[in-house]
C-alpha cells in the first residue's frame, strides 16, 4: 500500500481527492495537516493528525503528499515535499510562477519523484471520444479552438484568500489551465505562443485588485488558433449549470465538433456528410489518482509528470503575458 498524507484544505477541490483516497485500495490515508484554524474547523470530515508540515514530511509511512493549500503557496509546499523525498499530487494550479515551476521540474529530474495534478477535464466523458475522432483521421487537423470556462464568483462564500495579494496568482492560471491541458490531452498540441491576454476587474467590485475577468488568444504548435474566456462572470445563483461552464468548439480541416461538459452528447459535423452526428459519451473509470498511482508503479500512464509540467508551463506563460486593466 502506498501511504498518502494531505497538506492544506484551503480549496474545496481537495476534498474530492480526499474522499477518493478513502475508497481506493491501492493507497492508505496516513493523515492530514492544515495550518489555518478557520479552514481546519470547516474541514469536519477530515482527521488531522500532524501538528506541522515538517512533521508530515518526516513521516516515513508517507510516500505521497497531496496539496490543497492556497494557490500562492503551493509551489513552496511542492518544493519542500520533493526535497524531503516525497511524491506529490496537487490541486491545480501547480504553482503561480515560472521560477517555481523551474525549480520543481529540476527537482523532479534529479530525484525521479513524480508529480500529479487534479486536472479533471483529462478524464471527462468527452476526452476519449474527441481523441479518437482526431487521431483516426475522421476530422483531419485542428485549425481553430474556442473554449469557455466561466465560473461563478460566489463572493462572500468563496475563500477570502482569493482576494488577498499574492495568494491567487491570476485567473488564467487558475481556470485556463484546464482547457489548455484538455487540448493537449486530445490532440497532443501545445501552446506555441501567446497572441493576446487580458485580465480586468468587473464583478468583484468590493475587491478592485482581483482580476475576475480573463480572456486570451494563443497559437498552438501546429499553427491553429485558440480563443478563450475563463472569467468569474456567471451570475450568482446559477452555479455551474450554464452551458458556458466548459464549452468546447473545435474546428478542423474536415469538420468540427462541440460539447458542453454538463451534457452527455457530442455534436460532430464531418465534411461530405449531410447529417450532424450526436455521439453519446460516458464517464471513464479512470481518474487523476489512478493514473498517478500507475505512474508511481512504473506503468505507462496517459498523463504523466512530464505532461503535467508542460500544461503548467503553457498556462504560466500565458499568464505572464497578460495585460491587466
Amino acid at each position: 500500500m502506498i501511504g498518502i498524507a494531505f497538506a492544506g484544505f484551503r480549496h474545496g477541490h481537495i476534498y474530492s481527492l480526499y474522499e477518493e483516497v478513502k475508497t481506493n485500495n491501492d493507497v492508505t490515508l496516513c493523515g492530514a495537516w492544515e495550518e489555518n484554524d478557520a479552514a481546519k474547523s470547516e474541514a469536519k470530515s477530515v482527521g488531522f493528525t500532524y501538528n506541522s508540515y515538517e512533521e508530515l514530511l518526516a513521516d516515513k509511512k508517507v510516500q505521497i503528499v497531496a496539496i490543497g493549500d492556497y494557490f500562492g503557496i503551493r509551489g513552496k509546499r511542492i518544493i519542500k515535499a520533493l526535497k524531503a523525498g516525497k511524491n506529490v499530487i496537487t490541486d491545480k494550479p501547480v504553482c503561480t510562477s515560472i521560477e517555481e515551476l523551474d525549480e520543481i521540474e529540476s527537482l523532479l529530474g534529479k530525484t525521479g519523484l513524480k508529480l500529479g495534478c487534479m486536472l479533471d477535464l483529462r478524464f471527462c466523458k468527452f476526452t476519449e471520444p474527441v481523441k479518437k475522432l482526431l487521431s483516426d483521421g475522421t476530422l483531419g487537423e485542428i485549425t481553430n479552438v474556442c473554449f469557455t470556462g466561466q465560473h461563478p464568483l460566489n463572493y462572500g462564500t468563496r475563500p477570502s484568500w482569493y482576494f488577498e495579494n499574492g495568494k491567487h496568482g491570476g485567473t488564467i492560471n487558475d481556470i485556463g489551465v484546464h482547457g489548455i491541458d484538455f487540448i493537449a490531452a486530445v490532440s497532443g498540441l501545445r501552446v506555441k505562443k501567446c497572441l493576446a491576454a487580458k485580465e480586468w476587474n468587473k464583478y468583484a467590485t468590493e475587491e478592485p485588485n482581483f482580476m475576475d475577468s480573463a480572456i486570451f488568444m494563443a497559437e498552438l504548435t501546429n499553427g491553429a488558433g485558440v480563443i478563450s474566456d475563463v472569467s468569474y462572470s456567471v451570475p450568482n445563483g446559477f452555479g455551474f449549470s450554464l452551458p458556458q461552464y466548459w464549452r468546447f468548439t473545435i474546428w478542423t480541416t474536415l469538420g468540427m465538433l462541440e460539447f458542453i461538459l454538463g451534457g452527455d452528447k457530442m455534436m460532430v459535423a464531418v465534411k461530405g456528410e449531410r447529417n450532424v452526428r450526436h455521439i453519446k459519451c460516458e464517464n471513464p473509470p479512470k481518474s487523476n489518482l489512478t493514473d498517478f498511482i500507475l505512474e508511481l508503479r512504473g506503468g505507462e500512464c496517459e498523463y504523466d509528470t512530464a505532461f503535467t509540467l508542460k500544461s503548467s508551463r503553457d498556462v504560466l506563460n500565458l499568464q505572464a503575458c497578460t495585460v491587466r486593466d
